[in-house]
């Protein structure tokens, strides 16, 4: 008898749905677990056989994943984006942690990948460094666009330095609108220190993956961009051929095609006819 059982999981900040299937496609248990270590580590105790358990990509699946891995026999992390059958019918906890369940059985999830430790710092450090990006230029923008919307000139970068700070704020007028320029550029200052640190500690981290000095040997590849390629790619193990790999990379061609043939100028028959009508007279069919 086949002892396999199917788990799905669907996890929330406080609760986690589960609901495990047999081979058959026959739930067998149904709970609600608190979403503590302790707790869910205790429920797979209690069962037996083969276990295989999926969940949805997501905030707690890092931690999910190495929490459960050691444990059961597969762990597989699907892409919720390319879930269709979570989005049609009624939509609770226990109903998507059955059909979870019962795409593992029949094995159609798309996985998310998880799995390499060794650059987790090295990833971590990663996002801190693009976190910042991201938040600096936004206070940027910002910035630039309370000048625009005071009709005062503000092209190319000397708005964002510090020599030249006095002058720009003395062009605002009015003094709740300085007040704020001034808590700008203290963001401003922060985040620029915050992206400087950020910035050496990816960098040193990186230098201890010898793939970096590769990979800055092609092309466009400065030193950034190696330890941001290795730290978001992992290993290119992952995938299953080259193309998806460059795909993935950004290095693959992208094409894009719209409604060409409507936009293109009408044959002869065409300038013929009149689409309202029909074919004028004379006109060949």
């Amino acid at each position: 008898m086949n002892s396999e059982k199917y788990i799905g999981l669907d996890v929330h900040q406080a609760t986690i749905s589960v609901a495990v299937m047999d081979c058959r496609g026959k739930v067998v248990m149904e709970s609600i677990l608190e979403t503590k270590a302790a707790t869910l580590l205790e429920f797979l105790a209690g069962l037996r056989g083969t276990l295989s358990v999926t969940f949805e990509e997501g905030t707690w699946a890092a931690w999910l994943y190495d929490l459960l891995k050691p444990h059961v026999q597969k762990l597989v992390v699907c892409n919720p984006r390319k879930t269709a059958l979570l989005k049609h019918g009624n939509k609770s906890d226990r109903i998507d942690a059955r059909k979870l369940a019962d795409l593992l059985r029949l094995n159609d999830l798309e996985p998310v990948y998880h799995g390499e430790t060794g650059v987790r710092m090295l990833r971590e450090l990663a996002r801190s460094y693009l976190t910042l990006v991201k938040d600096l230029t936004r206070v940027m923008n910002r910035l630039k666009a309370m000048y625009r919307s005071w009709a005062i000139p503000c092209s190319g970068r000397d708005v964002y330095y510090k020599r030249h700070r006095a002058e720009w704020l003395s062009k605002i007028p009015e003094a709740g609108v300085r007040r704020r320029a001034e808590r700008l550029y203290q963001q401003l200052d922060m985040l620029q220190h915050l992206r400087q640190q950020a910035r050496r500690e990816l960098l040193a981290e990186s230098r201890k993956h010898a793939i970096t000095a590769k990979l800055r040997q092609i092309p466009s590849f400065g030193p950034i961009r190696a330890a941001l390629a290795v730290a978001l790619i992992q290993t290119p193990h992952r995938f299953r051929t080259k193309r998806q790999l460059w795909a993935y990379s950004g290095l693959a061609l992208e094409t894009r095609t719209r409604g060409i043939l409507l936009r293109a100028r009408p044959t002869a028959a065409l300038q013929k006819t009149d689409l309202h009508s029909g074919p004028q007279q004379g006109s060949q069919p």
